[in-house]
């Protein structure tokens, strides 16, 4: 006879995340000031960013995910893809500049390679994402 518990599938622990102090605390000001016209998305940033590790700027690993890296990713069934992370003010779809605020935006801040994390898309359903490579900014433009 099975329980309850029994059918409930194990639930994965969320990785470590490595963030810088000043994207830290930039971060916490985005999401405060855009928790009215944005609520789930802040809540998510803010769950990310109060969880992380947080260290001196000029100490995040150069795999780890900040503002301004360039990330190759891939998710479930919608294979792979590669964005740089950027603010709200820069986002550029067509360019692959993706938002901090936006849902798979909160969920890859501070990544590093070969990390993996569930987050829930705008249209509710779960997805899962698998960071394959992370570039720096300064990286990305020598690249």
């Amino acid at each position: 006879m099975s329980t309850v518990m029994d059918q409930i599938a194990p639930t994965r622990a969320k990785p470590k995340l490595v963030i810088g102090d000043v994207d830290h605390r930039n971060l916490i000001s985005l999401a405060v000031a855009m928790e009215k016209r944005m609520p789930e998305v802040s809540e998510a940033l803010l769950e990310e960013l109060d969880r992380a590790k947080v260290v001196p700027q000029q100490n995040v690993p150069a795999h780890a995910i900040r503002m301004g890296s360039t990330v190759r990713f891939q998710t479930s069934g919608a294979g792979e893809r590669q964005v740089t992370l950027v603010l709200p003010g820069e986002a550029d779809i067509d360019a692959g500049r993706i938002s901090v605020m936006t849902p798979i935006g909160a969920a890859l801040i501070g990544l590093s390679t070969g990390q993996s994390i569930r987050w829930r898309a705008r249209d509710g359903r779960e997805q899962e994402l698998t960071v394959l490579a992370v570039a720096s900014e300064e990286e990305a433009r020598n690249a």
